[in-house]
């Protein structure tokens, strides 16, 4: 057994970006400033989109993205309960009501199929998450919210270089938000994105980011800049700073070389567990896709594995290797089921899932050696 602990996923940070990092602390310039726009441009460039909102965390990306979609009290929201919580506590912190689908056991996505029969008078917004980073079947998605006159807004956190039919996901569609958290396909340390191809969400996002202010503000105190603005709503205190985005602006371009990466430990755990009986392994849809692979979550099956998933992540760690637990169906924390009622056996595939999921290690610095170790330990464990 390895005296070092193999973390489930760790950020690769580049010494050209901790340079960059260092720059900015001695510029004196550290909060939102000339590299947050430079970033800006980058994302725009990225996803060949007109706006891109830099932001403190993609949870902030989710709140701000509601609250400038104007819900109402009663407004319905309809997303999935294979997600982090921050999906449903955006939702009601904006003042909607979260409507819920059950997943595709296969692709753990949303099932589109159960979609529709989901929508109401009071819906307004579709909020799908690319789960691990595979995207959702966006066609017939977009094809029901046109049909019904619904927005959409992706939970995209996992999914930032992820294609769908070889089109970047936030490069086309309504409006994308993505995670830069250290687990992430790139990171800022924290941090996330809106990008968006409405001018008036992306304006009224800006405002409610800073305060409410009616104007880029950031050099206000330089040479060139106007100390003179207005508050025209209650705001909030979201803006990057550009020591993240000094880290971002370098992840952003090395992120190809990570998602290739990322593909490559992928195909390595799927042909290497494909016939182990103790594990279902991510199945792919057919239609044309560029799988992120921000985790890799195959599903335990208790009696040939001989252990539940919390026994088996418990032998993992004793052996020093980390895994991760994602995600705890989300209507069944407390709140969920007190204020709107949700219960056990609601969203059975869902639930099935959340009991025997696991995030084996997985992340761009990973040696292929360090993969062995991983499938090495695992034998060790399911044939002791």
């Amino acid at each position: 057994m390895s005296d070092e602990f193999l973390p489930f996923s760790r950020p690769l940070i580049s010494q050209a970006a901790i340079d960059d990092v260092v720059a900015c602390l001695k510029s004196g310039w550290i909060t939102t400033g000339p590299r947050v726009a430079q970033f800006t441009e980058a994302l725009k460039e990225y996803f060949n989109a007109p706006h891109a909102l830099p932001l403190m965390s993609a949870t902030t990306g989710l709140h701000l993205a509601l609250l400038a979609m104007n819900l109402e009290p009663g407004d319905e929201v309809i997303t999935t309960p294979l997600t982090f919580a921050a999906t449903l506590n955006t939702i009601v912190l904006a003042g909607g009501k979260p409507v819920l689908v059950d997943i595709d056991p296969k692709t753990l996505n949303m099932d589109i199929n159960q979609l529709e029969s989901a929508i109401t008078e009071h819906t307004r917004i579709i909020l799908p998450v690319h789960f691990a980073g595979l995207p959702l079947d966006l066609d017939l998605l977009y094809a029901i919210a046109e049909k019904h006159g619904l927005r959409v807004l992706e939970d995209a956190a996992h999914a930032i270089g992820t294609k769908y039919k070889d089109k970047r996901i936030g490069s086309f569609g309504d409006t994308q938000v993505f995670s830069f958290h250290p687990n992430k396909n790139m990171t800022t340390g924290e941090g996330g994105c809106v990008v968006t191809r409405d001018v008036e969400l992306a304006d009224q996002i800006a405002r409610l980011r800073f305060h409410g202010v009616d104007r880029q503000a950031w050099n206000r105190y330089g040479k060139s800049g106007n100390q003179d603005y207005e508050i025209v709503l209650p705001g909030y205190k979201s803006n990057m700073m550009d020591i993240q985005a000094a880290i971002g602006i370098h992840q952003l371009k090395e992120l190809p070389d990570f998602i290739a990466r990322r593909n490559e430990l992928a195909k390595r755990y799927q042909e290497a567990l494909s016939d182990w009986p103790q594990w279902t392994i991510p199945q792919l849809p057919a239609y044309d896709h560029l799988h992120s692979w921000h985790i890799y979550t195959p599903l335990i099956n208790e009696d040939a594995a001989q252990m539940n998933r919390n026994e088996f992540m418990q032998a993992m760690k004793e052996r020093n290797i980390g895994t991760g637990l994602h995600y705890r169906a989300v209507h069944l924390y407390p709140y969920y089921r007190q204020v709107f009622g949700f219960k056990p056996g609601d969203y059975p595939y869902a639930e099935d899932v959340c009991e025997r999921i696991v995030s084996l290690p997985l992340f761009p610095s990973m040696t292929d050696a360090e993969h062995d170790r991983v499938l090495d330990t695992m034998y060790t464990i399911f044939n002791q």
